[in-house]
């Protein structure tokens, strides 16, 4: 391949091609941000996106917003539309966490910091339709139905190679690949952790209406999450790949009352369960999030356990961080290594932060060591005791590690 003069157009088979100044593989929620972030500059911004256009490549599901994640959005002009829509948003007013088979609990709260919540419940397909559309009001470009197959970048120019014999790979100055994997970047390795369990979810109806509360139990076979959609629960329960299949053979009654006698009586007692499915659990993240003219983010650059949900609000995190990175550099030095460096050390506490966060949850809270029951007991009431400790883990919680 010819090397062409960054910004400029070059010749090949069908004709000239330009250097784009940003190429954005994925316009899932965090492709999507980091575009809408960009829309307002003079920056010539493309958007590749596997689905087609107006679909999904994900079924129905929830995700876990913070506040901080709603700032983003509301910045973006994102989240009013989104919030409009019937049954998208359920606020989580206080987060109840504890540990099956030992002391200990805390609860945090949004009116101890004066906020409207601390997070949201935010379904997947209503957040896609908003950005969606809020990309269409922007004129930003999106190729729908284009799969990158590679990307890769010379000191010049980075290059997505596009899926398709024969098909031009499309040019910029730098790639930023948030298509949830990252796999393809050149030079650009994600390691892989392996928690040999699954995720059981499903939606489960209270027997008494929920009003806000998200529950995080901590049990021996792992983390057990509650949390509220509309006028039930999303469940996430953590288990072995059999105990999942034997709860998926259940009936309805045998599934309610196994789940009943594991969570306890916390959040009071189940009326109907549906909807259930399971899901591999694993780390991966890239020790490094930039390459040559390439960057990742979100789930390219970190796929969390969904113990305390904060994955997607890293990803979050990271698009409108790169965002502002880029709207500060100069047009001609967008892709240099030295300003993706920036980006880098800017995000690396926060990043690191997430990934041990959660992986220490699982580690430390998520096994059945008797031998743990007490220190993890004592954290919690100290959490829930000490004021200072409570605003801060809140605040990480919320905004991320700064």
């Amino acid at each position: 391949m010819d090397t062409p003069i960054s910004g400029r157009p070059r010749t090949g088979p069908w004709g000239p091609l330009v250097v784009h100044d940003v190429a954005i593989v994925g316009a899932g929620p965090v492709g999507a941000t980091l575009a809408l972030a960009l829309a307002d500059s003079d920056l010539d911004v493309v958007v590749l996106d596997a689905r087609p256009k107006g679909g999904t490549l994900r079924g129905e599901r929830s995700l876990a917003l913070s506040h901080g994640a709603r700032l983003i959005l509301e910045r973006l002009a994102v989240w009013r539309e989104l919030a409009a829509v019937t049954g998208a948003v359920t606020p989580i007013t206080d987060i109840d966490i504890s540990q099956a088979g030992g002391f200990g609990m805390a609860r945090l709260s949004a009116a101890a910091h004066d906020l409207p919540a601390l997070g949201y419940v935010v379904s997947y397909r209503a957040l896609q339709a908003a950005l969606d559309a809020a990309l269409a009001r922007a004129g930003t470009a999106v190729r729908h139905g284009v799969t990158a197959d590679a990307v890769g970048g010379t000191p010049a120019y980075a290059a997505v190679q596009v899926a398709g014999a024969g098909a031009e790979p499309i040019l910029a100055r730098l790639a930023a690949v948030a298509d949830g994997t990252g796999a393809a970047v050149a030079g650009v390795a994600r390691q892989r952790h392996d928690y040999r369990q699954v995720a059981l979810i499903a939606k489960v109806m209270p027997l008494v209406g929920q009003v806000g509360v998200a529950y995080e139990r901590f049990t021996p076979e792992g983390p057990v999450a509650l949390l509220p959609e509309g006028d039930h629960y999303g469940l996430i329960w953590t288990t072995t790949e059999k105990r999942a299949d034997d709860l998926l053979a259940l009936d309805d009654a045998a599934f309610l009352a196994e789940l009943a006698h594991h969570f306890g009586t916390r959040a009071g007692g189940f009326a109907r369960a549906t909807d259930r499915r399971t899901f591999p659990l694993a780390l991966e993240f890239a020790r490094a999030t930039v390459g040559s003219r390439c960057v990742v983010l979100g789930n390219a650059a970190q796929t969390l356990h969904p113990v305390a949900g904060q994955g997607f609000n890293v990803g979050l995190r990271d698009a409108s961080e790169l965002a502002q990175v880029l709207l500060d550099t100069p047009r001609e030095r967008i892709g240099e290594r030295a300003v993706l460096d920036r980006y880098a050390r800017g995000r690396r506490a926060d990043r690191w932060a997430g990934i041990a966060f959660t992986h220490g949850l699982v580690s430390v809270f998520g096994n059945d060591s008797p031998l743990l029951r007490w220190p993890r007991g004592l954290a919690l009431t100290l959490l829930d005791t000490l004021p200072p400790a409570k605003r801060a883990f809140t605040r990480a919680m919320l905004f991320g590690m700064r």
